[in-house]
């Protein structure tokens, strides 16, 4: 299978919503425009930051439609899936690939914590639904309180001939190394999945980074990624301290907030999360902002 158009910085593309919390296609098609246009190498749909975990199935197909048609074969738009039920996933995978997903990206189930012969079933089953269809893993400890191990990733990427990579938000640079190491002699793909270690990701060898921030600062999100291949590690590096005293700041907002709260204040006009979530008070956005003007950006 061909992977070599899955690389750089890919936005999991926030959910704009309406008072109804219906996905505003208005909205949503400008901020496809805005990332795109800021340099995007691909488009996550519905990953966590997208807020996958609100949005009912048929809001997930048109939402996903809308993305497609928007982007129009500009980047690839990957369909992020978050469900607990293997037969759900398959369905969504399934869904995704029928409307033209250049790919689809599976979060490990969530408060349930399988062992790693369920896990490495479920994963298969998911893959083997589409087999023309690449498929990413997506790692993410903090929102399942389970990380997926080295030994079964390699063992996936060996057997799963559609799997073509891991995005893998664990934070920790040790395991997202070690995915990288042990996974070279296949044809698979790692993606670092922390806006603040974009550099050090690629430092290892990760093909790009999915990044809530280049939702907002695609420019200088994709920057760090580009002056990085071109061989600038200064000006890579240099971007990534401008990055993370914003980034940081998302932390002290209740997830995923954080990232609306940025596109509101740069004009973007997110709109509201779905609740229970709310956007942040005063003083937090405050901060933000003097951190947007303190980084230089406009």
């Amino acid at each position: 299978m061909d992977i070599d158009f899955i690389k750089g910085i890919m936005p999991p593309i926030f959910t704009p919503i309406d008072d109804d919390e219906k996905i505003d296609e208005g909205k949503l098609r400008r901020q496809v425009n805005h990332i795109i246009e800021g340099g995007v190498h691909a488009i996550l749909a519905f990953g966590s930051n997208g807020e996958f975990y609100m949005v009912e199935d048929d809001e997930t197909e048109r939402g996903l439609k809308v993305m497609l048609s928007e982007a129009k074969g500009r980047v690839p738009v990957f369909l992020g899936i978050g469900a607990i039920k293997t037969r759900k996933c398959i369905q969504l995978a399934r869904m995704g690939s029928r409307c033209g997903a250049a790919g689809i990206s599976i979060l490990q189930p969530m408060f349930i914590k399988p062992n790693e012969s369920e896990l490495y079933d479920h994963f298969a089953a998911i893959a083997g639904s589409v087999p023309e269809t690449p498929v990413l893993l997506y790692n993410n400890p903090g929102r399942t309180n389970y990380t997926l191990s080295a030994n079964l990733v390699v063992k996936l990427a060996e057997n799963l001939d559609n799997l073509a990579g891991i995005k893998d938000s664990s934070g920790d640079l040790t395991q997202t190394a070690e995915f990288i190491r042990r996974t070279r002699g296949a044809n698979f793909k790692v993606f670092g999945g922390k806006d603040t270690l974009i550099f050090g990701a690629l430092v290892h060898g990760a093909a790009g980074a999915v990044a809530t921030t280049a939702n907002i600062f695609p420019r200088l999100v994709c920057s760090i990624y580009e002056k990085y291949r071109a061989g600038d590690w200064q000006g890579s590096l240099a971007a990534q301290y401008t990055l993370n005293p914003i980034r940081l700041l998302m932390d002290q907002a209740s997830f995923p907030v954080g990232t609306k709260d940025l596109a509101d204040l740069m004009g973007l006009d997110a709109g509201d999360p779905f609740l229970p979530n709310r956007p942040s008070g005063a003083n937090l956005r405050e901060q933000m902002r003097e951190a947007i003007v303190r980084a230089g950006l406009p």
